[in-house]
């Protein structure tokens, strides 16, 4: 899809930013000299792909090489995929708009078992084969990885190959063997093929077939003699040193909203906990902590590349990160004059003490969510989770005396072992803390609210409780339903994961590969973005279900015996059965499991203690910050003002206005502006901008003021402002103005609208020029009825060509008139016609302020 088809299609979008890929940090590169293209594909929306930072390593490290292109690709959103099937347009990768079809490798990032279908859904729009199986010399080949790898029997014939494990490593290796198979091999995707299988933790399913026992069991087997294995078929890839590994610190800065819009610094990887519901606390063992003295390098570096305002910490537990105290105090010794907050979005009751509390709000207070998942001291210790009740509610007790307003809790029901008793433990942990909510502190304003998540627990893979049964449907509804019905009250918020969802996760999480079809099937009736409650069918899925004769119940609701084989068996994680097996009998005991950060090693079988183990950094003793918080006297220095024009054309027309101006504050931030900021628990940049321009519209002269606590040079502002501005945003000129100025509103407005095809009738026109008055009613978006009275609000219009006119709009008592509404009544162009349309805001009129 070439750039003008995109673009003809943009202007159709709810969110046309999606699919621009021009965004801040982006590769471009020169096809003509790479000889390896591939894109990096996430099976979900842009705003989830973007919010997922592994994506960002790989197509860091990837791109790193001259020789190779990798590319993002994310599934288009329905109207986008509308789009491409009206007018048979196959989806293309953002960077280049190269269709699916016609790369080299397509490598899916798979996180979540129910976006298993977009996987599909990315390939038929991206016009290749579902089934490895059926593509040809001319298709590219296929690959998959993440944390759903564990098990990859439910997909294994989607994809050519499969990386276990972690992935920096084993990418690089792979894109080796491929330059030197294109350049010296016979061109044969087996061969290729045969050299990844020798890449440790890379799984090639097409070299193995399932076989099934009498009681339904399967078993991988060998499809010849080429020597390879049918136990232990792959090992994980594993990164030895955290510290040592690749990491973006200028990574490509998303459009939109992405759910995580802030600096991620992954501090550590791995857990010690060994939470035995926890599927992440096996996969990512063991702990290896990143370097404190790296952690603020990269965090000072990576903050000037990207203009964030918040640096978030990221660990499958923060808390436990062993300088985390030292960390945080030096972090926010360097961001606090920026007004850069911190955030930890994973963090252990019990180890979020007061004082890591107040490090936290010296900028603003930002979120945390506490997992107790249990109600019961009983239950929380059959699940290993070691936290008692007591560090619950004292976390609790003194996030809301230091100001917090919300507490975020997450529980899981259905969990091994588990009584009613547990169940309205539940219900009792979190009315006490309900209590807390409505005590009166000195610090204490506005509404605190406990904010409480349930889902229904999975038996997942390599975890001690994969051997467990998952409630049924049934069962799974009427214990949600009753914490419906009891957890209520004018402070507690209940969200709950539809159960529905649950069992389905369930099934693609524990299933072989009997369920490819089941797949294809639910993806051809229609099911695609499962994990999306506007979008999920569950009635197309049990059609499915029942179509291919699938027995869910035999993946999910029943007891596994420690004998039997399990589909996952043959890939190994690193912990060794009998460590799993053992956990499970210590919780069939109440038995639970210290942890091993401090204490002896309990042998679950992944440090060989010379390449791979733990890698724990000590408090270290750092340089004094090079960066202090500001002082009083600055804090009430004058504010000076500084009004910046700019142009909004090109890419950046599909802007909306709120995204504009975060981009445009990240620029700023770039550019190492002093920014003024409000006063207050949340410091907000000082900075006014004119009224929104409907997203699709150009303009050639826009304007913001920026408040500022330095005097600047306006010539120089506008110098280091225009190459921090995404593409599309060009400063023309910025000066000074009155601390006390605002952005007026101009008397009129013209706008250029061209016609890419076709041309406007003169005789209308000229009949609208002709008469003394033009009435027009039209209902808006929001079906108010809207009446105007376009002569008087039109006052001049000019037909420079046969596709472009000249119009001039008054802009009285700061309403006017959109362009469109206009048109439409002019010249009774349908909306397809207008969407097509470019209009351009010129010169508004308006005199320097």
């Amino acid at each position: 899809m070439d750039d003008t088809k995109i673009q003809d299609i943009l202007g159709f979008l709810e969110q046309p930013s999606r699919y621009l890929g021009t965004e801040t940090h982006r590769f471009l590169k020169d096809r003509r000299r790479i000889r390896l293209h591939m894109a990096l594909a996430f099976p979900d929306l842009y705003e989830i792909g973007m919010s997922h930072f592994g994506i960002q390593i790989l197509y860091h490290i990837l791109n790193q090489d001259p020789q190779i292109f990798a590319e993002r690709v994310f599934a288009p959103g329905e109207d986008l995929a509308w789009r491409l099937n009206a007018e048979g347009i196959p989806l293309t990768t953002l960077e280049s708009r190269t269709p699916l079809h016609r790369l080299d490798i397509v490598g899916f990032s798979l996180l979540y078992e129910l976006n298993y279908t977009n996987v599909l859904y990315m390939l038929d729009f991206g016009k290749i084969p579902f089934l490895s199986a059926d593509r040809s010399a001319d298709d590219p080949l296929v690959i998959a990885g993440g944390p759903c790898t564990c098990n990859p029997e439910p997909v294994a014939d989607l994809f050519d190959a499969m990386v276990i494990g972690e992935a920096e490593s084993v990418i690089q290796d792979m894109a080796r063997v491929w330059l030197s198979w294109k350049d010296e091999g016979d061109g044969r995707r087996e061969s290729v093929l045969k050299q990844w299988s020798q890449i440790e933790g890379v799984y090639v399913p097409s070299f193995y077939r399932p076989a099934y026992d009498a009681k339904g069991f399967q078993h991988l087997e060998p499809r010849d003699d080429r020597g390879l294995k049918a136990e232990k078929i792959v090992r994980r890839a594993v990164v030895p040193d955290l510290t040592a590994a690749p990491f973006p610190l200028n990574p490509v800065m998303p459009f939109g909203k992405p759910v995580h819009d802030r600096l991620r610094l992954e501090i550590a990887r791995g857990c010690t906990r060994g939470c035995r519901f926890c599927q992440a606390g096996i996969l990512y063992r063991p702990v290896r902590e990143r370097s404190p003295e790296g952690l603020l390098e990269m965090a000072q570096k990576s903050l000037s590349f990207t203009g964030y305002d918040n640096v978030s910490l990221l660990s499958l537990s923060t808390g436990d990160y062993s300088a985390l105290g030292h960390l945080m105090e030096h972090l926010m010794d360097r961001c606090e004059g920026k007004k850069v907050a911190l955030s930890l979005p994973s963090f252990r009751a019990g180890t979020l003490t007061p004082k890591l509390m107040q490090q936290i709000q010296r900028v603003r207070k930002t979120g945390f969510t506490i997992a107790p998942e249990a109600g019961s001291q009983r239950l929380r210790d059959i699940v290993n989770k070691n936290l008692s009740e007591t560090e619950i509610l004292e976390t609790v007790k003194n996030a809301f005396s230091l100001g917090w307003q919300a507490i975020k809790l997450y529980f899981m029901v259905g969990l091994p072992f588990e009584t009613d008793a547990d169940l309205e433990a539940i219900v009792s942990l979190v009315q006490k803390m309900n209590k807390i909510t409505g005590a009166k502190h000195p610090r204490g304003k506005g509404k605190r609210a406990v904010h409480v998540s349930v889902a229904t627990f999975i038996p997942k893979p390599h975890t001690p409780f994969q051997w467990a049964s998952q409630d049924s449907l049934d069962r799974a509804r009427e214990k949600i339903d009753f914490l419906k019905r009891v957890l209520r009250g004018p402070r507690i918020q209940l969200k709950w994961q539809n159960p529905e969802v649950s069992l389905l996760e369930g099934l693609w999480a524990r299933g072989d590969r009997r369920l490819c079809r089941l797949l294809i099937h639910a993806y051809q009736q229609g099911c695609r973005f499962d994990g999306w409650t506007d979008h999920f069918r569950f009635d197309r899925w049990e059609a499915a279900v029942a179509h291919t004769g699938i027995d869910i119940d035999f993946f999910t609701t029943r007891r596994r015996s420690l004998s039997e084989p399990l589909p996952w068996d043959p890939f190994d994680m690193g912990v060794s059965r009998r460590f799993l097996e053992e956990e499970w009998e210590k919780a069939e005991k109440g038995f639970s499991t210290p942890d091993c950060r401090g204490g002896e090693c309990h042998g679950c079988g992944v440090c060989d203690f010379e390449t791979l183990q733990p890698r724990i950094h000590p408090r270290a003793e750092l340089d004094a910050p090079k960066e202090t918080r500001p002082s009083k006297s600055e804090e009430r220095a004058p504010l000076r003002g500084y009004r910046v024009l700019y142009s909004k054309t090109g890419p950046a027309r599909y802007f909306g206005h709120l995204e504009m101006v975060k981009l445009i504050l990240q620029g700023i931030r770039r550019a190492d502006i002093p920014m003024a900021h409000t006063q207050g628990f949340h410091p907000k940049p000082k900075v006014a901008f004119a009224n929104p321009l409907p997203v699709g519209m150009e303009s050639e002269k826009e304007a913001f003021i920026l408040w500022t606590t330095e005097t600047l040079s306006p010539s120089r502002l506008a110098e280091a402002l225009s190459p921090k501005m995404p593409e599309g945003i060009k400063i023309s000129r910025c000066e000074s103005v009155s601390p006390t100025a605002g952005i007026p509103a101009p008397p009129s407005i013209r706008y250029r609208i061209i016609l890419p095809h076709g041309h406007f009738d003169a005789a209308a026109l000229e009949a609208f020029q002709n008469a003394e008055k033009w009435p027009w009613e039209e209902t808006d978006r929001n079906g108010r009825l809207k009446t105007y009275e376009l002569k008087r609000m039109v006052p001049s219009t000019a037909r420079v060509a046969p596709h472009i006119l000249d119009v001039t709009i008054e802009n009285r008592s700061g309403k006017t008139l959109r362009p469109d509404v206009w048109i439409r009544a002019v010249f009774r162009f349908d909306e397809e016609t207008i969407k097509r349309m470019r209009i351009i805001k010129r010169d508004d009129g308006s005199q320097d302020v």
